[in-house]
């Protein structure tokens, strides 16, 4: 874990630091669901939601950008109150505990937003460090939709629908 670590409300100056990691990860196409080759453009305007929804960094105290999540209201009307998140986080930076700080800090801002539940729509099954995360965070696997994902080495695998109550 990073003791330094700092988690705040993204700045439209920490994007080009964002994206230089996130460009990766979508191109890879293995855990995140968007089209692999979503542009730049359009990955700034899907990552930065418009109110109520929020983007967030984790930064080092040197400023550097370790990884970023957003959160939004996943339902319109009658479901209102369920939120959803996203994470991405530097490979560079993996396992030393950004991405459950992340998913912390997410957990509790939607809890203080008044949201009573939080959905993640698309975990991609064979992202097991993830899923092995999101369980320890209190999520369940509500249901796996058979060959929901395409995966460029594994072929078609399941899409985890994961949801905790808040």
């Amino acid at each position: 874990m990073l003791a330094a670590m700092l988690i705040r409300e993204a700045m439209p100056d920490d994007w080009p630091s964002m994206w230089a990691f996130m460009e990766g990860i979508v191109r890879a196409g293995e855990t995140f669901s968007w089209d692999r080759g979503t542009s730049e453009s359009q990955a700034r305007q899907m990552w930065f939601p418009k109110p109520p929804g929020r983007t967030f960094v984790a930064v080092e105290a040197d400023g550097t950008v370790l990884g970023t999540a957003n959160s939004v209201r996943n339902h319109a009307g009658g479901a209102a109150h369920i939120s959803s998140a996203s994470f991405m986080v530097d490979p560079s930076h993996s396992g030393r505990g950004v991405g459950r700080a992340l998913g912390e800090h997410v957990l509790e801002q939607a809890r203080k937003d008044d949201f009573r539940a939080m959905q993640f729509n698309a975990v991609v099954e064979t992202n097991t460090r993830a899923v092995a995360l999101w369980r320890s965070l209190g999520f369940e696997v509500m249901t796996t939709l058979p060959e929901g994902f395409h995966h460029p080495v594994h072929g078609y695998v399941g899409l985890h629908i994961m949801y905790r109550r808040l």
